[in-house]
């Protein structure tokens, strides 16, 4: 059984931050997460400088998930957008990921090309044509392990019923977990607890300053929840850390006396992982 798979069984609460590259990804691992979330905003802006509105390919994608499942020890949640095409694209996204050894894909209802979940003018595919997407990544995974989040963007579009339709129609068609985007206040997260809470476990998106309050993990659960991520979190705080850091050098000309946080050398150094080539390098390249 996959650890996520497990985690989840045991009645655990999963607070998953945002990665989108491998030094948030190493940093993040090393903190007691219970697991990490790739976030396609993350990888889209980083690895390509351009916005999450479908631009990203599966290969873009498929390609990060495999080196930042492979670089950490958590269980990864990743992103896959719409499953990057038609069904057949789902099939073939779903048994990438699951080869790249994520551990649950999530798979969305808009309309190609997507947009980010927290930005006007999404449309969503009709529910039956959204169903049959959920079907075909149930099916197509090897193994039962492997996780598929079925997310709607209906919320914003067609309202909160419309969505709520959709998660259970996404259960029946065999969805794990239900992940509705963007409710506009607490007591709709309430009751999107209320109304699937037994149909599948429920994953929520915080994204501060977003379409979506942000709610403590304690109230998240205590409604029914099983996840939390947190897309944006790291993100963020990166880019204002390196806003501040490069603005005080423009105007300095120097980083001395800088007051933005930053880390020596050395940990730099063991982040990255030179500590193992330096002991590979006194066991077979040093002289004696």
């Amino acid at each position: 059984m996959s650890a996520l798979k497990s985690l989840l069984q045991a009645g655990e609460f999963v607070v998953a931050p945002g990665v989108f590259d491998m030094l948030s990804a190493r940093i993040a691992d090393r903190l007691g997460f219970k697991a990490l979330y790739m976030t396609g905003y993350g990888i889209s802006a980083s690895h390509l400088g351009v916005a999450d509105a479908g631009i990203a390919t599966y290969r873009d994608m498929v390609e990060r998930a495999r080196t930042i499942a492979g670089g950490t020890s958590r269980p990864l949640i990743a992103d896959a957008d719409t499953g990057f095409g038609g069904l057949i694209n789902v099939r073939e996204t779903v048994r990438g990921y699951e080869a790249a050894s994520v551990q649950a894909i999530q798979i969305e209802d808009q309309e190609m090309p997507k947009k980010c979940g927290h930005t006007p003018n999404r449309r969503v595919v009709a529910l039956e044509d959204a169903v049959r997407r959920i079907e075909v990544a149930v099916d197509s995974r090897r193994s039962r392990d492997f996780l598929v989040i079925a997310r709607t963007d209906a919320r914003t579009g067609l309202g909160l019923e419309e969505a709520l339709k959709r998660g259970r129609a996404f259960a029946r068609a065999g969805a794990d977990i239900l992940f509705i985007e963007a409710p506009e206040s607490e007591e709709e997260f309430r009751r999107i607890g209320d109304s699937l809470a037994g149909e599948a476990r429920l994953l929520a998106n915080m994204v501060p300053t977003g379409r979506s309050p942000e709610v403590p993990a304690e109230k998240l659960k205590a409604w029914g929840f099983s996840i939390a991520i947190y897309p944006g979190a790291g993100m963020a705080a990166a880019c204002a850390a390196l806003d501040a850091a490069y603005r005080y050098l423009a105007a300095h000309g120097s980083t001395i006396g800088s007051p933005v946080p930053a880390w020596e050398m050395s940990e730099l150094h063991e982040l990255v992982g030179f500590p193992e080539v330096w002991e590979f390098e006194r066991r077979y390249v040093e002289t004696k």
